[in-house]
């Protein structure tokens, strides 16, 4: 028999309403989304496939617009070549019933919706087993049925599911949990798995394909899919990660010390190319501790570059200000303003204040020191 050639995906999330962002970030990460069929299909062409497989979560939600339902149905078959091998996940389950009804009534022959767990045929010698949602909580583990199911002798065993293999609560198992070594105990030659947002290999056979979009700040990095080539049941598969995602976001940290340049270290951390900032998340997150003007100019610093991403938050409050003999002298030297940041200072420097209270003295002085910096321009 001859192999087979697939993208594997998951979790395009679309519809997705972004509402921590403000309105322009949101605007430009729905469209991101809308984007990613068009992109799937253009990689799909590059890499000489004819099938893709959606392991879940093509919608972020049971009840999308009917619009976005039947906008994804007309952008999935502009591909009359390509065929979609699509199951139900946690966020459209079975239960959408607005979803797979539409799907059912416009859907063309090219776009397949596998809405129970019987193997079909997706090339001569090639099978999928399917493990459609249920329902959000299907309350057990819905890939064990892989374990029974036939196929022809010397066929491929391709399984297609979405949810958890590692138990992020170990504190409340779950029966839903899909063992690690699935694929090898149910002699598929590759699981393409849906549900973990990131790109991730559990084992050769068994991989989740992470979102094409990314969507939070848990998964950094760009979006991707996998190309996987099978070429005889019981080899391993070549599994190769594709590049699809617009928007790059990134969790950094920068660990401080007063003895360094703090906006150096800021633009080291940043990426290089600043061309390519304004498709860039980033969450940053200070610690250590500064000097009072190496503090300010790393605030002017991050409000300077913030407006040329798309977007760009940091979070202070485990900064903590070094103060040195003349911090306060440029304060006031006298009178109230003088009063006033020496208490503030003695309340920062007080090891037997909460930390939290420390840090509200900390940030009041920083402030102090900025407005009059501010009227002394």
């Amino acid at each position: 028999m001859t192999g087979i050639r697939f993208l594997h995906t998951s979790d395009l999330h679309l519809g997705k309403a972004y509402g921590r962002f403000d309105e322009d970030v949101t605007a430009d990460l729905r469209q991101a989304h809308a984007e990613i069929i068009p992109a799937l299909i253009k990689a799909a062409d590059e890499h000489g496939v004819e099938h893709i497989l959606l392991a879940g979560d093509t919608f972020d939600q049971e009840t999308p617009s009917p619009r976005l339902i039947r906008q994804t149905i007309t952008a999935m078959a502009e591909a009359d070549q390509l065929s979609w091998w699509i199951i139900p996940g946690n966020h459209d389950s079975l239960t959408a019933d607005l979803i797979w009804q539409t799907f059912a009534e416009h859907a063309p022959e090219n776009v397949k919706v596998l809405r129970d767990n019987t193997p079909v045929a997706i090339t001569e010698g090639a099978y999928l087993l399917p493990a459609p949602c249920p329902r959000r909580k299907s309350g057990y583990d819905l890939t064990e049925a892989m374990m029974h199911q036939e196929t022809p002798d010397g066929a491929l065993r391709i399984g297609l599911a979405h949810g958890g293999v590692v138990d992020f609560r170990p504190d409340e198992p779950s029966a839903e949990t899909i063992p690690p070594d699935r694929a090898e105990r149910a002699n598929l030659d590759y699981l393409a798995l849906g549900d973990w947002h990131g790109a991730l290999e559990i084992t050769p056979r068994t991989h989740y394909s992470g979102a094409p979009e990314r969507d939070r700040f848990k998964h950094t990095g760009r979006g991707t899919c996998l190309l996987v080539s099978l070429d005889a049941a019981g080899n391993v598969p070549v599994v190769t990660d594709i590049p699809m995602g617009k928007y790059d976001w990134q969790e950094l940290e920068l660990p401080l010390s007063p003895g360094l340049d703090a906006v150096s270290n800021l633009m080291e951390l940043l990426p290089d190319d600043s061309s390519n900032w304004r498709n860039t998340l980033v969450k940053l997150h200070l610690q250590g501790y500064v000097h009072l003007d190496q503090r300010m100019a790393l605030m002017e610093q991050i409000q300077r570059i913030a407006p040329e991403f798309c977007h760009f938050e940091w979070s202070d409050h485990q900064l903590h200000t070094e103060y040195q003999p003349d911090d306060l002298d440029q304060i006031a030297r006298g009178g109230a303003l003088r009063i006033a940041a020496e208490a503030l200072k003695e309340e920062a420097d007080d090891g037997d204040l909460a930390r939290s209270d420390r840090d509200i003295a900390d940030a009041a002085l920083t402030r102090l020191y900025s407005l009059v910096k501010e009227a002394a321009e």
